[in-house]
């Protein structure tokens, strides 16, 4: 799911920009945020079709940005042992075989050289 959604964020990415990059530069810059008389969409807002799909594929940008976040938060509360399965057939190991602890020296007698 989150490829997919990547995928289309990609595209929504190109398509976005491309969108911006054909509409008409009104050369004002900074201007637009200062209260002039000549505002960011003009008196009667967007009428424009590029206007529109602008703005239609910004809130699907930001739509599919929200998702894509949910997803993998979703996806970071997994592990990758969590996937891990032990499989059940597989033979335990076998026991050490105990062995013998050896014998202890034989006590030399001191008495015997003197």
């Amino acid at each position: 799911m989150t490829s997919m959604l990547l995928i289309v964020q990609f595209v929504l990415v190109i398509l976005l920009t491309i969108a911006v990059l054909l509409q008409k530069s009104s050369s004002i810059g900074l201007g637009a945020y200062s209260g002039s008389n000549e505002s960011v969409f003009g008196a009667k807002g967007p009428g424009s079709f590029l206007a529109k799909m602008t703005f239609l594929l910004g809130f699907l940008f930001v739509s599919n940005t929200i998702a894509l976040g949910y997803f993998y938060a979703k996806a970071a509360n997994k592990s990758v042992v969590d996937d891990i399965t032990v499989p059940v057939t597989a033979p335990a190991p076998a026991a050490p075989q105990s062995v013998p602890a050896p014998a202890a020296p034989a006590a030399a007698d001191t008495n015997a050289s003197h």
